[in-house]
């Protein structure tokens, strides 16, 4: 056990594409989901305590939980009782910049965050198999936390496979007030598709499978070619996102947003997972920065954050 700090870096995630498949028996959807690692981090500060305590900083600090719900005091545990430690005697510190419950992973950021930083301070050197398993114990997007960069995302999320990107995407957040339940959205979905007549349950909706043009962008590193196919992969109304239409459902005034971006000159525009975060892929760095004040200027979000896509996944600070 070291008796410093350990920091680690974590990234907040888009989902490019989001093909949900139909309801299971088990509550969970089958997901083809093509998660990018973005440029907007928290940090996870684990320093050696009696017990473990949790503290959180930056915005939306307040609406982080420090109770047991909390993602990264779960993954403290988790990591201590896969080791046969007693108790975590850790103090975590977060300091937040991921918007909290705004459909970029945040809270999945810091679980594996901690998994990482509690790992190097108390020297138990888990292999790499090992801690992206106690990941998917802790939530779907979790071992995409861990491993960053680009992949995609079977079963619940949590079954990842890398995949290539060849270069540099650029990319503006629309950050809304307040937030989206995930689950919310899911069960707005289901709805959706009930009420379409389509059926809602996995006897009714296709297997979800990613699009085969949108992979093709990333590799080859295509702006313009990603654009086309977040606007016309899946069945979120128009949208590479099938929870996009719930999401709108739920916060109408995300259709502002959207619209809002694109006539700034965005590439394309889509609800980041659940939301209420919107994506915006523009042409280059000085494109992203013209949308970011355009969409602060517009009244329809609270903050326009610029930033470039892929990006690594946890990463011990030095």
């Amino acid at each position: 056990m070291t008796d410093g700090s350990v920091t680690v870096r974590v990234p907040a995630k888009v989902n490019v594409q989001l093909a949900v498949g139909g309801l299971r028996p088990d509550g969970f959807h089958g997901l083809a989901n093509v998660f990018l690692a973005v440029g907007l981090h928290d940090e996870v500060t684990a320093t050696p305590a009696d017990s473990l305590r949790l503290t959180v900083g930056g915005p939306d600090a307040a609406a982080v939980p420090l109770d047991g719900t909390n993602l990264a005091a779960r993954a403290a545990r988790a990591l201590a009782a896969h080791h046969g430690l007693a108790a975590p005697g850790v103090h975590l510190h977060l300091a937040k910049d991921i918007p909290v419950a705004g459909g970029m992973a945040g809270g999945s950021a810091d679980a594996a965050g901690a998994l990482v930083a509690c790992d190097a301070l108390w020297g138990t050197r888990t292999p790499r198999a090992e801690l992206l398993a106690l990941c998917a114990e802790l939530g779907s997007d979790v071992p995409f936390s861990l491993l960053g960069e680009a992949a995609l995302g079977r079963g619940r999320g949590e079954l990842l496979t890398p995949l290539p990107v060849g270069g540099t995407f650029h990319w503006v957040f629309a950050v809304a007030d307040g937030g989206l339940s995930t689950p919310e959205v899911y069960r707005e979905c289901d709805r959706l598709r009930a009420a379409a007549g389509t059926g809602a349950t996995v006897d009714a909706v296709p297997e979800p499978e990613p699009s085969p043009a949108l992979l093709a962008a990333l590799r080859d590193g295509d702006s313009a070619a990603l654009a086309a196919a977040l606007s016309s992969a899946g069945a979120g109304g128009g949208s590479s996102n099938d929870l996009q239409a719930a999401a709108l459902s739920l916060r109408p005034s995300l259709a502002d947003t959207l619209e809002a971006g694109t006539a700034a000159g965005a590439l394309a525009g889509l609800v980041s997972g659940s939301g209420p975060t919107c994506a915006f892929l523009t042409g280059g760095a000085a494109e992203a920065e013209a949308v970011a004040a355009a969409l602060a200027e517009s009244g329809t979000c609270r903050t326009a954050r610029p930033t470039t896509s892929p990006a690594p996944g946890a990463t011990l600070l030095p």
